[in-house]
């Protein structure tokens, strides 16, 4: 009866992580190179990624005064959502289709996420026929 017990106390304590879906291995916080902090979360089906840091973020910008949208440059940056319509695409083990708005310039970029290890993920981000692979370090 006992080992009955443990069995069920640990099979409780593991299920969460044993059923977490493999689209989810990259929810989290990560550090940027350009020292944004952001935080990926899942949302309906899709993955996003908002700002949660700024710390030294392009000489201090706090706000989104690159924003082609005039009426947009007044927002604060910090919450924004920047990663969005990101997929897991199971038989890749990638996330694709996604979109990532760099307030550094007021540029939207192809976001593609190719690899996932604990301590970071690797990103391609591509505008027409450029593209730049960058890590993402996890925090």
């Amino acid at each position: 009866m006992k080992k009955l017990r443990l069995s069920l106390i640990v099979l409780f304590l593991i299920a969460p992580y044993v059923m977490a879906q493999p689209g989810d291995a990259i929810v989290g916080k990560y550090h940027l190179p350009n020292y944004l902090d952001i935080e990926i979360f899942e949302s309906d089906g899709k993955y996003l990624g908002k700002i949660i840091g700024l710390d030294g973020f392009n000489d201090g910008q706090k706000k989104d005064i690159y924003n082609p949208d005039k009426s947009n440059q007044e927002e604060l940056l910090l919450g924004k959502i920047i990663i969005d319509d990101l997929e897991f695409e199971a038989s890749k083990n990638q996330w694709v289709n996604g979109r990532m708005y760099g307030p550094e310039k007021g540029l939207i970029f192809n976001l593609k996420i190719t690899a996932v290890s604990p301590d970071e993920i690797k990103v391609v981000a591509s505008k027409y026929l450029f593209w730049k692979t960058l890590s993402w370090e996890k925090i």
